[in-house]
């Protein structure tokens, strides 16, 4: 039994139990046939081999990372072609045992898993081949960091970039849209920078004397704002350009036009009147004259500081890309992680931007101070805090209340009607316990912080034509207004103003006026 270094691919027809239930026998048989047709030829001519059908499925070892690869986007070329037989490959390199032509060890496990994570006609990754590829032969980028069943730790994932498509970075997207993105080529006269420009260098070999003089031609811009357009770029050459903080877009000047111009853009002033220039102060100003209506709104997660009553020794939130913040998730963006050493974010897709540096997929930040995190999901600020808490994560999550003037709303798990109802978050993966009985105890009862800190009814809110005032209504869950970045507890009613955040438990409820 021999143990060698080789990269497992795994092939898989997309959609393939929907195909079977629709299709007869002879045609199954078609699709399967022209499978291995459009793969092992490939396969074989990169110096692989095909070391077994599973199903719908190919396993495939090559003594070549950088091959491998080859191979993968020549099949996905051809399936492409094809338009019948949507195909999915995912692989990784490291050490595997082979037993009379098949492979066996948690190499072939992690390519597996990385499979189930591909999307159809994608080719994804993991960072054996990552490490082990040439660089410069592979348009590739970074999709993330997921949880693998059956395997320990949390994999990095990549995903090979075809040259008929580009994935734009979410800054990119937002720019675009906001008729904020600078595109600069060679050669092309200086541009006119608008406000929070971000740009797109085009065109550029990296490291070239032309793209040091087009940057020095630019004001001092965040390294978060910069990206540099390529397909192909050596290793050295990516870490120089990203070690800063700045960002790239791979794919072929076609794909990246394509895309861009897919992107609905936003009314200018022009298009929208004097109604846009106007702050944020004006424009409450002027609806407090239009509307005398209270909102309630969701806008954050507090962290609670542990070690936790003896019971939670660590604990951590996953955001999502629709704004919620969840216990655990295989599609987070972003992940916040407490200690008793306090708290950090760690990016876990290849778009964060803090302090306007593009974090690495994995990378964390320590939050000792107010930070503003820009994400796919929208904009994150951490404050700091302390009675017992480390900071707020604020982030308006779309869940609201109004209120008219006369009524009394309440917050809670499960609050009287009308009511504003908490996140409920459950599961216990980002729990680590502390040792002892009452933690074991705690974790056999289903203990969450969003149980445990909260009351079903936690607080009343009342909005009369004089004032808004909070009442608390659980005896053991405080309740907190965070103000000027004082916290203050609310042991009988409090009065409350326009823009304070009402702190319970892990959940943060904004005033705003409604609009």
């Amino acid at each position: 039994m021999a143990t060698l270094t080789r990269t497992v691919l795994f092939t898989d027809l997309t959609d393939y139990t929907d195909k079977v239930s629709r299709t007869d026998r002879t045609g199954l048989h078609k699709i399967l046939s022209e499978h291995e047709q459009m793969v092992r030829p490939v396969v074989e001519r990169y110096g692989g081999q095909v070391a077994k059908n599973i199903g719908d499925s190919f396993l495939c070892l090559f003594p070549s990372a950088t091959d491998a690869v080859r191979a993968a986007m020549d099949i996905q070329e051809a399936a492409r072609a094809s338009e019948e037989i949507p195909i999915r490959l995912a692989m990784t390199t490291g050490d595997v045992e082979e037993i009379d032509g098949d492979a066996f060890g948690e190499t072939v496990n992690i390519a597996a898993r990385i499979l189930e994570k591909t999307p159809g006609g994608e080719i994804w990754f993991g960072v054996g081949t990552r490490v082990c590829m040439n660089d410069a032969e592979i348009p590739w980028e970074g999709v993330g960091r997921f949880g693998l069943k059956g395997i320990p730790e949390e994999q990095k994932c990549y995903r090979v970039v075809p040259s008929y498509r580009a994935w734009l970075p979410h800054v990119i997207e937002r720019a675009a849209a906001a008729k904020r993105l600078v595109r600069i080529r060679p050669a092309e006269p200086e541009p006119a920078l608008p406000v929070d420009a971000v740009i797109l260098f085009e065109g550029f070999d990296p490291g070239s004397r032309e793209l040091k003089a087009a940057m020095r031609t630019l004001p001092v811009l965040d390294p978060g704002a910069q990206f540099l357009a390529a397909y192909t770029i050596a290793t050295s050459d990516r870490k120089t350009w990203t070690d800063p903080g700045r960002g790239l877009v791979i794919g072929t000047p076609e794909a990246i036009d394509e895309a861009l111009e897919s992107i609905d853009t936003e009314p200018s002033e022009e298009d929208t009147g004097p109604l846009r220039a106007l702050n944020l102060g004006e424009t409450i100003s002027i609806q407090k004259m239009r509307s005398s209506n209270l909102q309630l709104v969701i806008s954050g997660l507090a962290l609670p500081a542990v070690p936790f009553g003896d019971v939670v020794a660590s604990y951590s939130y996953d955001l999502l890309p629709d704004g919620s913040w969840v216990s655990r998730s295989d599609e987070a963006l972003l992940r916040v992680e407490v200690t008793p050493g306090g708290a950090l974010l760690r990016s876990l897709s290849s778009c964060i931007v803090a302090s306007g540096r593009l974090l690495d997929s994995g990378e964390p930040i320590p939050l000792t101070s107010r930070l503003d995190v820009s994400t796919p999901a929208g904009n994150v600020q951490f404050r700091p805090m302390m009675n017992g808490y480390c900071g707020v994560l604020l982030s308006e999550q779309g869940t609201r209340l109004g209120l008219q003037q006369g009524q009394t709303a309440e917050i809670g798990r499960q609050p009287n009607p009308p009511g504003l109802a908490f996140p409920v978050r459950r599961g216990q993966d980002s729990i680590r316990w502390c040792s002892g009985e009452r933690a074991a105890q705690a974790q056999a009862s289903g203990f969450t912080l969003d149980r445990v800190l909260a009351g079903r009814r936690q607080a009343a809110i009342q909005y009369t034509t004089t004032q808004i005032e909070l009442r608390p209504l659980h005896q053991e869950c405080p309740t907190f207004v965070l103000r000027e970045n004082q916290l203050r507890r609310a042991e009988k009613p409090m009065a409350l103003e326009i823009e304070d955040l009402i702190v319970a438990g892990t959940t943060v409820v904004a005033l705003r006026p409604s609009m």
